[in-house]
């Protein structure tokens, strides 16, 4: 072997064990400062980083190179979002038409979408294709969110809507807490055996794209952009507890998050909220952009009164976002 050939080969060892320890870093305490970094999914670095361990092999042929591909591989499979729907193998998901009861009892349909403003044409048949009891609507309007809730429930349902955001449902609202600081929606919905379902519909604050990681500039504006969202979600949950029992009360919190599942944001919710296609949902659960859905961006959370037993994401045409449908069981 010419020394060029193994110098070049344990560079590149070298840069990809840099990477991997950068990247378990970076992915496992989430600094704001290196927000641009792990806004991106985990396998994009990964694939990066076998490419170089791939390369390592090619010039010096060393067992090390393959074992560590084998440490990239094992850490995508145990820290990519995408891979946890791979534990969901075998189960049920949500079908079009009306909810299909589980284990013979009858359960709870949420769905929540980014309409786009109608950008990219009128939702409403696919959202009526599902037949929720309960959809989130963000970046509409009044008079879409109307349209919407007409069509939907042939007027016998409820709905209430801002400048950003709707609600709709079947059933009856029975309270609204206006919150005119953020993006959020929060109301309370009484279900038919007449429980209260508290209801909050959230639009965090539009994310940086600004990839040019070689520029100051999109490190800061990433960092900003986190921040300003992780202020965000505080304040609606601050609301959330000052106007309800919370945690002590059945809550939905759904909406487009504007961050991928492993951001930071998402601890603040993980004490009192389970994560529905986590925990039960099947398929590609990416849902930002609609063609290729590198980021799952759009969530639906429940407190523990209410248990997810089945979740998809649907692909639809009238949205740059895929929408994401949940059964729920009431405890």
């Amino acid at each position: 072997m010419s020394p060029l050939r193994r110098r070049l080969g344990w560079t590149l060892v070298t840069v990809s064990l840099f990477l991997h320890l950068f990247t378990i870093g970076c992915y496992s305490t989430q600094p704001d400062v290196f927000a641009a970094f792990t806004v991106m999914p985990i396998w994009l670095w990964g694939a990066i980083g076998l490419l170089l361990s791939g390369g390592a092999f090619y010039f010096m042929r060393a067992p090390l190179s393959l074992v560590l591909s084998g440490i990239w591989a094992l850490t995508l499979l145990i820290g990519s979002d995408e891979a946890r729907a791979l534990g969901h193998i075998g189960k049920a998901a949500p079908q079009p038409g009306p909810a299909a009861p589980f284990k013979s009892r009858k359960v709870l349909r949420v769905l929540t979408i980014n309409t786009g403003n109608f950008y990219f044409g009128d939702p409403t048949d696919d959202i009526i294709a599902w037949d929720p009891d309960i959809v989130l609507l963000q970046q509409t309007n009044p008079a879409h969110t109307a349209r919407i809730a007409a069509r939907l429930y042939q007027g016998k349902g409820d709905f209430r809507t801002d400048m950003f955001n709707g609600v709709i449902t079947r059933w009856k609202i029975r309270r609204e807490d206006r919150n005119r600081v953020i993006r959020s929606q929060q109301m309370e919905v009484v279900t038919p055996d007449g429980s209260a379902l508290q209801v909050v519909n959230i639009h965090l604050a539009t994310a940086a794209t600004d990839l040019r990681l070689w520029k100051r500039s999109a490190w800061r504006d990433h960092s900003h952009n986190r921040k300003l969202r992780r202020q965000e979600m505080s304040v609606a949950l601050q609301i959330l507890g000052k106007t309800t029992d919370f945690p002590t009360v059945p809550t939905i919190l759904a909406g487009d998050f504007n961050a991928p599942a492993t951001d930071v944001v998402h601890r603040q919710l993980s004490r009192d909220f389970i994560d529905a296609f986590a925990e039960t949902g099947v398929g590609w659960g990416n849902t930002f952009h609609r063609r290729f859905p590198i980021l799952r961006i759009d969530h639906i959370y429940s407190t523990r009164h209410l248990t997810p037993v089945r979740c998809r994401v649907v692909e639809t045409r009238h949205s740059d976002h895929r929408f994401v449908v949940a059964d729920f069981l009431m405890r």
